[in-house]
């Protein structure tokens, strides 16, 4: 899109204010992290391959992963009940088996998913917005995240980075976002968790989060509810999926009428406010809901 095409239509590019060193943007797994880069969560699995962390009884009649050390102490407290009912110098039985439980180390998927409706106000606080990103992409990356990026504007939205690990692809894909237009709310949302699921399907271990950065302003439709009872229907969609998600809400505080925090609600999230995004209490905060 032409950059110097009017805001109306949803055209006008802005830059992206100086970067600044981010807190850690834990995952609700981050209590096992390791405090360097590489794969930071743990995830347990049913797989025989992983760490061995404890046993349990068997969850299926068949049991595909014995912990045998588990299985001989659970054992060997009814040895003398059961004298006499084999010649076997270590009598088992059924209830004796015991299964392993394994964790490996995953990466998380952080999903942003970016209002670039002029309803967020003027370019400077896009501006703001795209230096906030590119501080938590660049956490992201040290941390091997898979990071994406939606953006919704006009009367659609746009993956305009499919889940990567490449922070330089993500700040060519922000420098591209132009700003203007309306705001279909909706279909940013719907888009997000499209692409969190397909993400799950691909990598079943991976922790999604969502950081949606809007002023829950909708006002364009899928269908034929009003913009904001179907925003608020897909965000519960989102929340029943298990998706973690965090909002910002970009709303200058003089005119705002509450409506990202109703979001945040709806989500289960919490709520920031843009004024936090360049403070480190945005990040404590984001630790302390996420952990």
């Amino acid at each position: 899109m032409a950059q110097d095409a009017p805001w109306w239509e949803g055209g006008r590019q802005v830059q992206t204010q100086e970067e600044f060193v981010a807190r850690n943007l834990d995952t609700q797994l981050d209590r096992l992290t390791r405090q360097k880069t590489g794969r930071r969560s743990y995830t347990k699995t049913d797989k025989k391959r992983g760490r061995y962390i404890q046993s349990r009884l068997p969850r299926k009649d068949k049991v595909t992963d014995l912990a045998f050390d588990a299985t001989l102490r659970a054992a060997a407290a009814h040895q003398k009940s059961r004298e006499g009912e084999s010649d076997l110098a270590l009598k088992l039985k059924k209830q004796d088996l015991r299964e392993k439980v394994r964790v490996k180390r995953t990466a998380n998927l952080v999903l942003f998913v970016v209002d670039a409706s002029w309803s967020m106000a003027v370019s400077e606080r896009m501006e703001a917005t795209k230096g906030a990103i590119m501080s938590l992409l660049t956490d992201a990356y040290q941390r091997r995240d898979r990071v994406g990026l939606v953006v919704f504007n006009k009367n659609k939205s746009n993956l305009v980075l499919p889940p990567t690990n490449s922070v330089e692809l993500a700040r060519k894909a922000l420098q591209d976002v132009a700003v203007g237009g309306k705001t279909p709310l909706s279909a940013g949302l719907l888009m997000a968790h499209e692409v969190i699921v397909k993400e799950k399907r691909v990598y079943p271990d991976v922790q999604p989060l969502m950081i949606l950065l809007t002023d829950g302003a909708g006002n364009v439709s899928l269908g034929n509810r009003p913009p904001q009872e179907e925003a608020h229907t897909l965000a519960n969609a989102i929340r029943d999926t298990k998706i973690k998600s965090v909002v910002i809400n970009m709303e200058h505080a003089a005119f705002d009428q509450g409506l990202a925090q109703k979001l945040a609600d709806q989500l289960d999230a919490p709520c920031y406010s843009m004024a936090d995004i360049k403070a480190d209490a945005l990040y404590r905060a984001v630790v302390r809901e996420l952990d």
